[in-house]
């Protein structure tokens, strides 16, 4: 069962920190889906993989594609359909339930800065929690990210 982790953004864009999140995944060669629901964003998320990091970019693809199946790191709006042992939440997505018990990670970003986000996130934490899933609640402080609560799996 995975543990669903919320990043709760007050220095870092959603960009930046899914790159570093995408490459620590890869590392462990965990393939990542990020689900969005904003088209545009995803599109600007598409030039940043390329990009990042400075010495390298991570390997990815839009969903849509012949090729979804066999992308380490797929961006779409929909479910996963890449074999992914992470699924990486921007812009409001949401999980199904019955999915977190599939995934090694579930990560929740959300701007700190954007009440209705924090309060879809609030939301999203009693609804994880409160079926039984592991989670984690991290924040930015002094630059560095601090786990600041976490529930155990039931």
């Amino acid at each position: 069962m995975g543990v669903v982790m919320f990043y709760h953004l007050t220095r870092s864009g959603a960009d930046d920190t899914l790159a570093t999140l995408i490459g620590r995944a890869r590392a462990r060669d965990w393939r990542v889906m990020v689900r969005g629901g904003d088209a545009a964003h995803l599109a600007r998320l598409d030039e940043v993989l390329w990009l990042q990091p400075a010495d390298g970019f991570l390997a990815h693809g839009m969903s849509g594609g012949p090729m979804d199946a066999d992308q380490p790191v797929l961006l779409g709006s929909g479910p996963v359909t890449n074999g992914a042992k992470v699924l990486a939440l921007i812009d409001g997505a949401a999980p199904d339930l019955a999915e977190i018990a599939a995934l090694e990670r579930v990560w929740v970003l959300f701007d700190g800065a954007d009440g209705a986000a924090v309060d879809a996130a609030r939301g999203l934490w009693r609804s994880v929690t409160d079926s039984g899933h592991a989670a984690q609640y991290w924040t930015e402080d002094g630059g560095t990210w601090q786990m600041k609560m976490e529930k155990t799996a039931v």
